[in-house]
């Protein structure tokens, strides 16, 4: 019970100053969240002497308070930020010296080589060939590097042969066939007529195996009996004819070529570039010839394309042979330069004339 007015002076003016503190903290509190709401999900950048002075003034208050209060910065981030300077403390990273040094680039190269040009060669074969070039190298190291490349080991590798080493193992043996189409204009409209053509691949000599507007499983037949002929067969020193999964290509037709020798390499769905020469071919005849022509009747096809498969063959240079002619002979005169035409201009072909 308060006897003197000085006490109750006192609490009256004790009172006055915790309202007055209760209205400061409200409004710093509602401070803080409209600047939660001007910062949204933007992360606050603070200075190392922030984050002291905020850590000083929010262990004064306590985690109980904090949380109340709704601060921009939470207790859990303050004490973050103690578990970082205490790590940081301890943090010898800098005066660490450098470690086992990483296998040179040069090495690291030359033993994916050895791996995708060999892939029967295991790591400790790769070892010892890379002992043989001075570099001296752990199975482990081998296998960490093959690893990172994405390269299969040994037992993996030896069971499929890649494209490349089988086209590298048989090239002379080699042959690949395909089909094209072109648009004739007869009395009746557009017909569509199919070529089948082979191309030998070490010297792209090319034969037109046969043309036809509606090609079926007898006429292939009759085609591979015309490329394995014993006199004249395109394919009778071949070995592999590769071809794509067309279904003209029937067991029939691969049935008569394996009678003669000849194995029938199909290739994978939809990989045109592992018939690369075939479809350059097409390429060549189609946008240097039989696109720039109107072609009237099969007849006027037939003429086109011997034209073409003749100054393919004696006339145009090929860059896969170094710019050299397939069976033709360069004509190094001493004379003036001729042209000479094929189709009405559309192939041309120069020279020396005699002098």
């Amino acid at each position: 019970m308060l006897n003197t007015p000085l006490q109750m002076m006192l609490v009256a003016l004790a009172g006055w100053v915790n309202e007055q503190q209760l209205a400061v903290i409200e409004y710093l509190k509602e401070e803080n969240r409209v600047l939660r709401e001007q910062v949204g999900r933007r992360r606050l950048r603070f200075t190392d002497d922030q984050r002291r002075r905020l850590a000083a003034k929010g262990k004064a208050l306590g985690r109980r308070v904090l949380g109340e209060l709704g601060t921009i910065v939470t207790p859990d981030t303050i004490l973050r930020w103690y578990r970082r300077l205490v790590a940081r403390k301890y943090d010898g990273s800098g005066k660490r010296r450098p470690g086992r040094p990483r296998v040179m680039d040069a090495i690291r190269a030359l033993t994916a080589r050895m791996a995708l040009e060999n892939e029967r060669w295991g790591h400790t074969r790769s070892v010892g060939e890379l002992t043989t070039l001075g570099h001296t190298v752990s199975r482990s190291t081998v296998r960490r590097i093959l690893k990172e490349q994405g390269i299969d080991p040994a037992p993996k590798r030896s069971k499929r042969m890649p494209w490349s080493t089988f086209l590298k193992a048989h090239w002379e043996a080699i042959a690949a066939a395909d089909f094209f189409t072109v648009e004739v204009l007869s009395r009746v409209g557009l017909i569509r007529y199919v070529v089948c053509f082979v191309i030998d691949l070490p010297t792209r000599k090319v034969e037109i195996a046969g043309i036809a507007p509606i090609p079926d499983g007898l006429w292939m037949e009759q085609v591979a009996r015309n490329l394995i002929d014993d006199f004249s067969g395109f394919l009778r020193e071949k070995r592999f004819l590769i071809h794509d999964r067309d279904p003209l290509f029937t067991r029939k037709f691969r049935e008569l070529l394996q009678s003669a020798s000849v194995t029938s390499v199909r290739l994978p769905p939809r990989s045109p570039n592992l018939n690369a020469y075939a479809e350059r071919f097409v390429l060549s005849i189609k946008s240097e010839c039989l696109n720039r022509l109107v072609i009237l009747g099969e007849r006027n096809l037939r003429r086109a394309i011997a034209e073409y498969v003749e100054h393919y063959h004696l006339e145009r240079t090929h860059q896969g042979l170094d710019n050299r002619l397939i069976d033709g002979v360069p004509e190094h005169g001493s004379g003036t330069v001729a042209r000479r035409e094929r189709l009405g201009g559309i192939l041309s072909h120069y020279y020396r004339e005699a002098a």
